[in-house]
C-alpha cells in the first residue's frame, strides 16, 4: 500500500496553526503570571502567519488534492480558510483585555480558541464524511469548554452544559445519517457518493439518511426548531466566545452543509431541498419574532443570529432547478452572505463589549443616551445594527440583495413564497435593530455614566469590521467575486 501523499504547501495554514498552539502552550508554561498576556500576542501572530500560505496558494491558482480526494485545497477552501483565520484573529483582539481583566486562564483559552480555528480550516478542505466529522468535532469540543470559561458563574456553567449536551445529541444524529449513507453508497468520499446518487440508488432509505445528516447540522447552525440551546449558551458564555460561536462556529457548520449538499447530495434535490426550505422559513420567522421581545442585547443578537442563519439557508433551498442541474449563483449567494455576516456580527459584538465597559451591562435600557457620552461607539454600533438589517449603503444590503436575486432567478412557486417570507422578516428585523439605535440616539443619558478608554486591541476589533462594512456597501464587487470563485471550487 503506497504511503499517503502530503502536500506541505497546501497544509501550511494548518501546520502553522498547530505550531502556534504548541507555542502558546509552552509560553503559558514558561511566562510569569504578569506576562501571561503575551499568549494572546502569539496567538494573533499565528493566525496572521497562517494567512500567508493562504494568500500564496490563492495566487498560485492550482487545486491541490490529498488522501484520495478526501482533502482538497481549492478556491472554495481558500476563501473559507481566510474567513476563519480573520475571524479567529478578530476574536483574539476582542479577548485580549476581556480575558486578562477577568482573571481567566489565558494560555488555555487561546489554545482552545486556536484549536477550534484549526478544526474550521480543516473543515473548509474536507470532502469526505470522516474528515468532515473529525473537523467538526475538532471545532466543537473546544467551544464546549470555552462556553463555560467563567467557571464560578452558574449561568456560564449552564450554558456550557447545555451546549455540550445538544452538541453531542446533534453529532449522534448526524453520524447515524452518515452511517446509512456509507452503508448504501459504499464510500465516504463525497464525489463517490454523488456518483451513487446520480445512478438513482438508495431510494427512500437514502432520503432518510440525508434527513438525519441535515438535522445534525441544523443543530450546529442553530436552525429552528433545533435552536433552543443557542440563546442561553450565547448569554452565559464570555462575550468574545459568544461572538466566536455566532460567527465562526456557525460558518463552520454552513461550510460543511455546502460541501455535503453541493458535492455529495445534490442529485437528490427532492430529498434535501424541502428540508432546507422549512428550516430557512422557520429560522427567519421564529428568530426575528422572539428577538423583538428581548431586553438583553446579547440575547437579541443570539436570536438575530438564528434569523440570519435562515437567510443563509434561503439560496440553498432554491439551488436545485428540479432537473438535477445546479444554480451556481445560489451557492455563491450563500458564500457572500456568510462573508458579510461574519464582518457585521463580529463588529457588533466588538462594539457591545466596548459599550459594556461603560454601562457594565448588556441590557438594552442601559444604552440610553449613549451618543451623548460615547458618540463614536454609538455611531459604530448603529452602523453594525443597520448593516445587519440590510440598510444601504452598508455592507448588509448587498448580502440581502444576492439572496433575493437567487430567489427571483429561481422563479418557482416555492422560491417566490420563500422570498416573500424573507422580505417580511427583513422588515421585522429592522424594528428591533432600530429600537436599539433609537435608545442610543434619542433617549436621555443616565445621571452617572461609565468612564474609561477603549483598549487598543478592542478598538482595532471595532475599526476593522467598520471599515469593511463601509467598503462592501460602496464597492461590493470584491465579495461578489469571492463568492463566484468559491463556488467554482466546489
Amino acid at each position: 500500500m503506497p504511503a499517503p501523499y502530503f502536500d506541505y504547501a497546501a497544509l501550511a495554514p494548518e501546520i502553522i496553526l498547530a505550531v502556534t498552539i504548541v507555542a502558546v502552550l509552552v509560553a503559558d508554561l514558561l511566562f510569569e503570571e504578569r506576562e501571561k498576556y503575551q499568549t494572546s500576542t502569539i496567538a494573533g501572530v499565528g493566525c496572521l502567519a497562517a494567512m500567508v500560505p493562504v494568500l500564496y496558494l490563492a495566487g498560485n491558482g492550482a487545486d491541490r488534492t490529498m488522501f484520495a480526494g478526501a482533502y482538497m485545497v481549492d478556491n472554495y477552501a481558500l476563501v473559507m480558510k481566510a474567513l476563519f483565520l480573520l475571524a479567529g484573529y478578530v476574536t483574539i483582539l476582542l479577548s485580549t483585555n476581556y480575558i486578562e481583566e477577568g482573571d481567566y486562564y489565558q494560555g488555555e483559552y487561546y489554545v482552545l480558541l486556536l484549536t477550534a480555528v484549526l478544526g474550521m480550516t480543516i473543515m473548509a478542505s474536507a470532502r469526505d464524511l470522516i474528515t468532515i466529522f473529525v473537523a467538526l468535532e475538532t471545532l466543537s469540543i473546544p467551544t464546549y469548554l470555552l462556553a463555560g470559561w467563567r467557571k464560578h458563574d452558574a449561568r456560564s456553567n449552564e450554558s456550557s452544559l447545555k451546549y455540550y449536551l445538544m452538541g453531542v445529541l446533534s453529532s449522534a444524529v448526524m453520524l447515524y445519517g452518515m452511517s446509512i449513507v456509507y452503508g448504501l453508497a459504499g464510500h465516504t468520499h463525497l464525489v463517490e457518493i454523488a456518483k451513487y446518487v446520480s445512478t438513482g440508488g438508495g431510494g427512500q432509505l437514502f432520503d432518510v439518511a440525508i434527513f438525519f445528516t441535515l438535522v445534525g447540522f441544523a443543530f450546529k447552525v442553530s436552525a429552528v426548531p433545533f435552536h433552543f440551546w443557542a440563546p442561553d449558551s450565547y448569554e452565559g458564555a464570555p462575550t468574545p466566545v459568544t461572538a466566536f460561536l455566532s460567527v465562526a462556529s456557525k460558518t463552520g457548520g454552513f461550510v460543511a452543509l455546502l460541501s455535503l449538499v453541493y458535492v455529495g447530495f445534490f442529485g437528490r434535490g427532492d430529498a434535501w431541498q424541502p428540508i432546507l426550505w422549512v428550516l430557512a422559513a422557520a429560522s427567519m420567522t421564529v428568530g426575528n419574532l422572539i428577538a423583538l421581545r428581548q431586553s438583553n442585547l446579547v440575547r437579541m443578537l443570539a436570536y438575530s443570529s438564528i434569523a440570519q442563519g435562515g437567510f443563509m439557508l434561503v439560496p440553498f433551498a432554491v439551488a436545485n432547478q428540479g432537473d438535477g442541474s445546479a444554480r451556481p449563483e445560489a451557492f455563491a449567494a450563500t458564500v457572500v452572505y456568510l462573508l458579510i455576516y461574519a464582518v457585521m456580527n463580529l463588529g457588533a459584538f466588538a462594539a457591545l463589549i466596548a459599550i459594556a465597559r461603560k454601562t457594565r451591562s448588556a441590557e438594552i435600557d442601559t444604552y440610553a443616551g449613549l451618543f451623548n457620552y460615547a458618540p463614536a461607539l454609538a455611531v459604530t454600533m448603529s452602523l453594525f445594527l443597520f448593516s445587519l438589517a440590510g440598510i444601504p449603503p452598508l455592507g448588509g444590503w448587498y448580502a440581502k440583495l444576492v439572496v433575493f436575486k437567487a430567489v427571483i432567478d429561481a422563479g418557482t412557486t416555492q422560491a417566490v413564497i420563500l422570498g416573500v417570507v424573507a422580505a417580511l422578516n427583513s422588515v421585522i428585523a429592522l424594528f428591533y435593530y432600530a429600537r436599539v439605535a433609537g435608545m442610543m440616539w434619542f433617549k436621555p443619558a443616565p445621571a452617572e455614566t461609565g468612564a474609561g478608554r477603549v483598549p487598543v486591541a478592542l478598538g482595532a476589533a471595532i475599526a476593522l469590521p467598520t471599515a469593511l462594512i463601509l467598503a462592501i456597501g460602496v464597492y461590493p464587487n470584491l465579495f461578489a467575486r469571492l463568492g463566484e470563485l468559491a463556488t467554482k471550487g466546489l
